[in-house]
């Protein structure tokens, strides 16, 4: 495949980094972290969930959660050449609640989806579309689809009015012969579309994925600053600043960023490679279960952990 359009970086460090945390960053953490992005050179900054508060429970996470456009605009007052986008899970967003992109900072609406929730993905499309949104269908889970089911809602995304379709790594479970592959497939069968790649790192691997990728072809690659996010987190920033030749990008201002922000938040919060989600990655699971290892007594009963989800048989007491 012949890459014959520019790269975006798309910066997920608030939106898939609030899974560490809760969303529970400070105004003045989200403001100096896209001013480092902008200086950067970062195409799209993803700033959180646009999921509706009467939708989903707002306890105990921050507005990160529940992107407000009012208040976003208090937070960045003054919007530079970097790109705001935030991700909506379907069921979750009430289509009432978005301006449309003319009166919103937001330029860009991602959507998250299953495979069987590809049809709901695509109409809710087209609403955002009509509202002047770039959009995104991100396929979740790719790992455990049915390869019929993936043809068939590739079909339906290249019939579509969507801008983007991701694959998406959410499980961490695959190697760069599969990204290569998935590619393909998605070149193939979606050849309207631009496409996009997001990883995770529970088996290193996520550089390496993305690398990949951008050797066949894919425009959108998804990071986050030093690599935070969900459980072993995703695709360093700094690491695809660093390999990307385009003299717009400049990764000195992530550096002074990590220094700055996330050197202090890593000692209060976890995230990155840690066996429990290695072993989860390794199994093509969910992490949910190492996650809520990571936060018992025994953190780090590796052996414990890896029989418990291997074992065939169980018994109930």
């Amino acid at each position: 495949m012949l890459n014959t359009q520019k790269t975006q970086v798309l910066d997920c460090t608030i939106r898939d980094g609030g899974l560490v945390n809760n969303w529970d960053f400070s105004i003045d953490f989200v403001r100096d972290l896209y001013h480092y992005l902008n200086t950067a050179g970062v195409d799209v900054m993803e700033i959180g969930y646009k999921n509706s508060p009467k939708l989903v429970s707002t306890e105990g996470v921050g507005p990160w959660r529940f992107l407000d456009d009012h208040f976003l605009k208090e937070v960045i007052p003054n919007k530079q050449q970097t790109k705001l986008s935030a991700i909506v899970d379907i069921g979750r967003v009430d289509e009432n609640d978005m301006l449309p992109c003319t009166e919103s900072h937001l330029d860009m609406i991602r959507i998250a989806c299953y495979l069987k929730d590809i049809d709901k993905a695509i109409k809710l499309n087209n609403t955002f579309k009509a509202l002047g949104y770039e959009t995104s269908v991100n396929i979740m889970a790719v790992s455990n689809a049915m390869e019929h089911d993936l043809s068939e809602a590739l079909v339906k995304l290249n019939e579509s009015s969507v801008d983007i379709a991701y694959i998406v790594d959410s499980y961490g479970s695959l190697y760069p012969r599969d990204i290569a592959y998935l590619v393909d497939k998605f070149s193939l069968q979606c050849p309207n579309k631009k496409l996009g790649i997001h990883a995770h790192n529970n088996l290193q691997l996520a550089y390496a994925n993305t690398l990949t990728a951008i050797e066949k072809g894919i425009q959108y690659l998804d990071c986050s600053v030093y690599g935070m996010g969900r459980a072993a987190g995703n695709c360093p920033t700094e690491l695809i600043l660093g390999y990307l030749k385009d003299p717009q990008y400049e990764v000195k201002p992530v550096y002074e960023g990590i220094e700055k922000l996330m050197i202090p938040l890593r000692k209060k919060v976890e995230w990155g490679y840690i066996i429990p989600y290695t072993i989860t990655g390794q199994l093509n699971e969910h992490p949910r279960s190492a996650m809520a290892l990571r936060h018992s007594e025994n953190k780090d009963r590796y052996k414990d952990f890896y029989d418990q989800l291997t074992t065939v048989e169980t018994t109930l007491d």
